[in-house]
């Protein structure tokens, strides 16, 4: 519509990094900051670091609720409150200084009490009156985590059809994976992917067509899923009675907590702890429901999209326990900004087959990219000789090709980032030497992008059957 305002209440949620991505830019050009206005809810930091020059936040406080505004994305917020709580605790610091000698001052016995002044005495018992409760904050990386061997899950030439797909064609085909202890995955694609299929068959709820997926013994897997099932049976307890049926005590930071401590530390409030599950919001729901997986001790951690019906607290909450949690960790999410902190290598699911991203989610954006330029051109029509099938032998051929791209581009990105680290740290007055490096840099980008369009154009080939 031709809007002079438009509100969008939690935009991106259902999209995929593709939509996101499109959305974010589709914004900037249709409201852009000299015309026009645009007020965003949402708990996407990547896009709110992409859309807003301004970030609002509303919290609640025991006189009621507060709207604070903030310069800037996502980004500038953050810094801002980090400035805004370093002075709110040096005014706390200097407060509670001026309450120690209030109390000093009343407690010089009682002959003495009766010629104070009463103005005395009230300012000390409002400063008394005003000490804050506690902020919570996670401090979870202390949580007992399984032994893990070296053997954990590998995908063994795995296939996986479901009916009424198009053509008949596998959701997910050939795929080959081996995940080692401690690896941190993100996975991404597009909605419909089959990333989903793919965290079935590492949990083992499904089951595939063909290949094998291998566990190792020590594995004790853990899966935060979209349908929060596990939370279906328990929906008429209060959530103090779920708690109570768990262990009794945690060691967080050598302290001995409860379970509803710890609960109450991912932003449950003490009141909600005497709610039935079935009457949570569905971002307390997701709270619990990460609770309790995390309760049962995992050493593999499978989460799909954890980033859902959160807020932005819950999610910095949750990237504070992830980041230091010990265990084998893979994800999927839209969130790129979840993504790019708590996992160190990121894969794409492109057409059934399980794609590394040793650029990580821009790789992805740019392969996406370039895919849907190729699909919007007119093609030559081709011969018919052009059109035969390729034998059985042809097609392992291709195969093993787009599999040596693989490796090879996993080197070339490390080439990449250490030759951005030589650029960063040469002497910035030696301009033939910049120059030299940043022409080596160029090249190196140049090849990156080769194999690229070389490993799509044998994934096309693959996927429409040789």
């Amino acid at each position: 519509g031709d809007w002079d305002v438009i509100a969008l209440d939690e935009p991106t949620n259902h999209l995929d990094i593709e939509g996101i991505t499109w959305l974010a830019e589709h914004l900037k050009g249709r409201w852009p900051r000299s015309g026009g206005g645009l007020l965003v809810v949402t708990h996407d930091r990547w896009f709110l670091d992409e859309v807003a020059t301004t970030t609002w936040e509303v919290h609640s406080t025991a006189s009621g609720g507060i709207l604070e505004p903030f310069d800037g994305g996502y980004a500038a917020y953050v810094l801002q409150r980090v400035e805004r709580d370093r002075i709110a605790a040096v005014a706390e610091a200097k407060r509670q200084n001026l309450m120690r000698k209030e109390l000093a001052w009343l407690r010089r016995g009682a002959p003495a009490r009766t010629s104070k002044p009463k103005f005395r005495i009230d300012a000390a018992n409002q400063l008394i009156a005003d000490v804050p409760p506690l902020r919570n904050t996670v401090e979870l990386a202390k949580l007992a985590t399984a032994r893990l061997g070296k053997d954990v899950i590998d995908l063994l030439d795995v296939s996986v059809s479901y009916p009424g797909t198009p053509d008949g064609r596998p959701v997910l085909r050939d795929v080959e994976w081996r995940i080692g202890p401690g690896e941190r995955t993100g996975i991404v694609g597009a909605n419909g992917a089959g990333k989903s299929t793919l965290l079935g068959l590492i949990a083992g709820t499904i089951v595939p067509d063909s290949g094998r997926v291998k566990r190792g013994k020590t594995v004790r897997l853990g899966m935060l899923d979209q349908q929060s099932g596990q939370l279906a049976e328990i929906a008429d307890d209060l959530v103090r009675d779920v708690l109570g049926r768990l262990k009794t005590g945690y060691q967080v930071d050598g302290k001995e907590l409860t379970p509803a401590q710890v609960l109450e530390r991912l932003g449950f409030r003490r009141e909600q702890l005497s709610a039935r599950v079935g009457e949570l919001s569905g971002g307390q729901r997701r709270r619990l429901q990460l609770m309790l997986t995390l309760f049962d001790e995992p050493n593999v951690l499978v989460l799909d999209e954890p980033t859902n019906d959160v807020d932005i607290d819950m999610l910095s909450a949750t990237e504070d326990l992830l980041d230091s949690w010990p265990g084998t960790l893979i994800v999927v999410s839209h969130d790129r900004y979840l993504l790019e902190r708590i996992t160190d290598q990121q894969y794409a699911v492109l057409d059934g087959h399980l794609r590394h991203l040793p650029g990580g989610i821009d790789e992805y954006l740019r392969m996406t990219a370039r895919r849907h330029a190729a699909e919007a051109s007119p093609r030559p029509a081709e011969p018919e000789h052009a059109r035969e099938r390729l034998s059985g032998a042809e097609l392992r051929n291709v195969e093993k090709e787009i599999a040596a791209l693989d490796r090879a581009l996993v080197k070339l990105s490390g080439r990449v980032n250490a030759k951005h680290v030589e650029l960063a740290e040469h002497d910035q007055s030696d301009h033939v030497g910049l120059a030299r490096l940043t022409r080596e840099l160029r090249e190196l980008e140049a090849d990156v992008a080769d194999k690229e369009s070389r490993w799509l154009q044998l994934s096309e080939l693959v996927e429409s059957g040789g």
